[in-house]
């Protein structure tokens, strides 16, 4: 596996942003730039990566793609596309996005959201994007989120066999599945059931954890690695297992210092691993 980050870090240069990524210990990443930045700036982050060994694991698009209204979902589909084109022409493992949200929030949580229209409109959604992109060195995936499909790997699984393209993949976030108490308390069992289901489709992982609170009712809530009880290790055996330079990403942390201070720590419990 590689282990990465989602943030940039603070640099000036391309050079800087390589070198700062490598002296933290990273594999792989998350491209800092976006399809709307200068070619010759895509290049030159590209060239040094390559040059660092740095798998690019994703491009985000990170837009919704669901909005209501017709205007806002066609520029949101627009940047799908061109971030799909992206990942395609840098190599990236995937583009990623979530599946949308049927309300004002762009990941909110909407009963809409889980209805069979809905479901019929992201499948078309998610074809769409694809047979305009036409890529042929990347993927497009959409991030698992607790109330958006797809809740899990048999919701991901059906997604697959319903979207029927050949460039439609997997990202985990197996946090972002973790919504119950089967899961989370069969944590174990929960992972090698994503990888029973999913398996090779998956082509890059976030990595974070969970943590349950005393309060009632059921409350899990998403943290730093080490704050939680999730069996990161466990999570990342297995995902190595799948592909030797499966990406896992730390994400959803604030500034550079907290990168720093749980990327070392993902390094003690995750050595020998990556």
């Amino acid at each position: 596996m590689r282990l990465g980050t989602s943030s940039p870090l603070q640099h000036s240069s391309p050079q800087e942003w390589a070198k700062n990524q490598v002296a933290l210990g990273c594999r792989s990443l998350v491209f800092p730039l976006s399809s709307d930045d200068p070619e010759e700036k895509i290049s030159e982050y590209v060239k040094v990566a390559k040059e660092n060994d740095l798998l690019i694991a994703e491009v985000g698009i990170w837009r919704n793609a669901m909005a209501v209204d017709p205007e806002e979902r066609k520029k949101m589909r627009d940047y799908a596309v061109a971030q799909l084109k992206l990942a395609d022409r840098i190599g990236a493992r995937c583009a990623v996005n979530v599946a949308g949200a049927i309300g004002p929030r762009w990941d909110g949580h909407y009963r809409e959201n889980f209805t069979s229209e809905t479901r019929s409109e992201i499948v078309k959604m998610v074809q769409e994007i694809i047979d305009r992109a036409e890529v042929t060195n990347t993927y497009f995936a959409l991030e698992p989120m607790p109330w958006m499909i797809p809740t899990g790997p048999e919701d991901y699984a059906r997604l697959i066999e319903e979207v029927n393209r050949e460039r439609f993949a997997v990202h985990m976030d197996i946090i972002n599945m973790t919504n119950s108490a089967d899961r989370y308390f069969g944590a174990e069992q929960f992972v090698d059931r994503c990888v029973e289901l999913l398996g090779d489709k998956i082509k890059s992982c976030h990595i974070k954890d969970i943590h349950l609170k005393e309060e009632y009712t059921l409350q899990l809530e998403e943290c730093a690695p080490g704050k939680g009880e999730y069996p990161l290790r466990y999570y990342a055996e297995k995902m190595g297992e799948l592909d030797p330079d499966m990406p896992m990403i730390l994400e959803h942390l604030t500034t550079d210092e907290e990168y720093i201070h749980y990327m070392g720590y993902l390094k003690e419990v995750l050595n020998g691993l990556y």
